[in-house]
């Protein structure tokens, strides 16, 4: 799969966090987001499309509650998520989707 696909960014001043990926969209709060946040949220579009996007977010907010159930806060919970953990640990390599295999978010469960 290309890196290289088209999404659109939207300009959001008011959000509370940075940025979000909802295919095809990016919204994000800057008016001049960062090459990380945007590779961040690059990954997370890689990893919609291999779930086909709509399981992507049924699996996000299963994960999330689990780990809020097991006692996590909230930002721990959300950083305990393996979509997360994959995005965060690879958002400061600007190629990493350029070799990243198929479902690596997997090794972060």
């Amino acid at each position: 799969m290309s890196s290289r696909f088209r999404f659109l960014i939207v300009r959001l001043p008011f959000m509370k966090v940075n940025g979000m990926a909802i295919f095809p969209f990016l919204f994000v709060r800057s008016k001049n987001p960062s090459k990380i946040l945007i590779n961040h949220e690059r990954i997370h579009f890689r990893q919609q499309l291999e779930l086909l996007i709509i399981p992507f977010y049924f699996w996000y907010v299963v994960e999330y509650l689990l780990h809020r159930i097991k006692g996590k806060s909230g930002n721990q919970a959300y950083r305990s998520i393996s979509f997360e953990r994959e995005a965060y640990q690879n958002d400061e390599n600007l190629s990493y989707l350029k070799n990243r295999k198929w479902w690596a978010f997997l090794k972060y469960l």
